[in-house]
């Protein structure tokens, strides 16, 4: 793990505008994010980040301790947006079936509008740590709950198992199919979502009596 011992403000640039720790901290994520999704983790260069955000080294690392820690703060950030999106379009849909489409189209979505922080979330193979890849897994642990959670008001008759199983199978088939677009950049968003509404649209009606 790339890491460095934080120096004090001794090693800021002379004449530097300091920026409140916030504002610093997204300054420094945006162009994480960028760096990582473009060169890769392993290639990713904590003197390529500093220099771009403005900020001797030293201080990149006060921020985040290690090159490892920025790309914690990256995923959690991702995080942290993806659930807000899919949040937003459930509470504006009417219906089960509105629910649905929304959230996966919104999935599909956020893949398209915030490329980096997606190929943030699909590269986990791509570093050796295990504290990634459990932040990665969390980050699906949260998106299959709250697509059980939505689920469980269309079919509120299905076992929770069941929910969790339908749960599981939809976020890995929006997975496969957002790298299905990769390949098919021709796919849109709205594309995607209508074929995976096909397939599960049956599972969101109730069986007969």
């Amino acid at each position: 793990m790339e890491t460095q011992q934080a120096v004090g403000s001794s090693a800021r640039p002379a004449g530097r505008k300091r920026l409140p720790r916030a504002e610093r901290e997204r300054q420094i994520l945006a162009v994480a994010e960028e760096v990582f999704a473009r060169d890769g983790y392993q290639d990713t260069s904590m003197d390529d980040i500093a220099q771009r955000v403005g900020l001797s080294k030293p201080m990149l690392y006060e921020y985040f301790g290690s090159k490892e820690g920025l790309l914690l703060a990256c995923l959690e950030k991702a995080k942290r947006e993806l659930l807000e999106s899919t949040m937003r379009a459930a509470e504006k849909a009417v219906g089960p079936e509105q629910l649905l489409h929304d959230c996966l189209l919104s999935f599909f979505r956020f893949g398209e509008e915030h490329a980096q922080a997606w190929a943030l979330l699909r590269n986990e193979s791509a570093v050796p740590s295990s504290s990634v890849h459990t932040e990665l897994e969390s980050i699906r642990l949260q998106q299959t709950e709250l697509t059980a959670s939505l689920m469980r008001v269309a079919r509120p008759d299905l076992e929770p198992l069941q929910l969790e199983a339908f749960a599981e199978a939809i976020i890995g088939a929006c997975e496969r199919l957002a790298l299905w677009r990769e390949r098919r950049p021709e796919i849109t968003p709205q594309d995607a979502t209508r074929h995976l509404m096909t397939l599960l649209l049956p599972s969101l009606s109730p069986p007969a009596p």
